[in-house]
């Protein structure tokens, strides 16, 4: 079923919205997947945050044409799904995670930051843990000076009780 120009100038704008607000854009083809298969994947991208989307490659152009995902423009070409995510990581994620486990979505290429990413950009970047497990890691980085610290402190507390213990005995 083909668009009327009202109806195509709505997607193309609220992809513009989505691509104004996204960090990351995720392409990845879907020929011969199965529609079980394409729903299963909708509702994780639905649940990580993930904005899933096919459209006609023209109007994806259209909407990411004044945005920092024009610099694939180029490979927008056959049957391919658009993966928007405003977290850096989530889009590359879903997208490699789904593909592992079917074979016939093949991850071709997105965009990060204004750069382009061919599969395994895509996959390197899929790799990197989350935002909050980041930030857990940082914060036990933080905390491990100090509780080190107070570790020898307690140690030599102790040392030094049993040692006045000693001499008082």
């Amino acid at each position: 079923m083909s668009l009327n120009r009202s109806e195509k100038e709505a997607v193309v704008t609220d992809v513009s919205g989505l691509a104004a607000k996204a960090q990351t854009l995720v392409m990845a083809e879907y020929r011969g997947i199965t529609v079980a298969d394409m729903t299963r994947l909708r509702s994780t991208a639905r649940s990580s945050g993930v904005s899933l989307s096919v459209l006609k490659n023209t109007l994806a152009r259209r909407a990411v044409a004044d945005s920092s995902f024009a610099v694939v423009s180029d490979q927008m070409t056959g049957p391919l799904i658009y993966s928007f995510s405003e977290d850096a990581v989530a889009a590359a994620k879903v997208v490699a995670e789904f593909a592992k486990t079917n074979d016939k979505l093949v991850i071709r290429g997105g965009a990060y930051g204004g750069k382009a990413l061919d599969a395994d950009g895509v996959k390197q970047l899929a790799s990197i843990p989350s935002k909050e497990v980041l930030l857990a890691q940082l914060l036990g980085l933080m905390q491990s000076p100090v509780s080190r610290t107070a570790r020898v402190l307690a140690a030599l507390a102790e040392k030094k009780g049993e040692a006045a213990e000693a001499v008082a005995a």
